[in-house]
Parts: structure tokens; C-alpha cells; sequence
């Protein structure tokens, strides 16, 4: 998931988005938890997307109406 993608997508898919990626870091718990070792790296993938996702929402919020990047 890269940025530029992101900031093209609407508020509405950007919230779609960070449901899921929360989703799939409950999930990443849910398997260590119960003994299912996923990839370590997992984790910091999804929790790096996940903030990648919020400052790119936040961006989008802040950018006044008319200006477009």
C-alpha cells in the first residue's frame, strides 16, 4: 500500500480501508494468542499501514475543499 494510491481514494474508502487493516491486526492477535505463530513481520507491516493510512485521512481532512494534490 503505497501513499500516492491512497490519496487518490475518497474519505469513504479511506475509512473502509483502515476497518479492514484493524481487522487484520485483530486477527494477527487473535493467532498469536492462540498459538498460531504468523510471520513476526506481520505486525509492523499492518500496524505501519495503519498509521500511513490515518496521516493520509488526517491530509485529507486539513486540504481545504478545492485544493487537490
Amino acid at each position: 500500500m503505497d501513499a500516492k494510491e491512497l490519496r487518490k481514494k475518497s474519505l469513504a474508502e479511506l475509512a473502509d480501508e483502515l476497518v479492514k487493516l484493524r481487522k487484520e491486526q485483530f486477527a494477527l492477535r487473535l493467532q498469536r494468542s492462540t498459538g498460531q505463530m504468523p510471520k513476526p513481520d506481520q505486525f509492523s507491516k499492518v500496524r505501519r499501514n495503519i498509521a500511513r493510512l490515518k496521516t493520509v485521512m488526517r491530509e485529507a481532512r486539513t486540504r481545504p475543499a478545492g485544493e487537490s494534490k
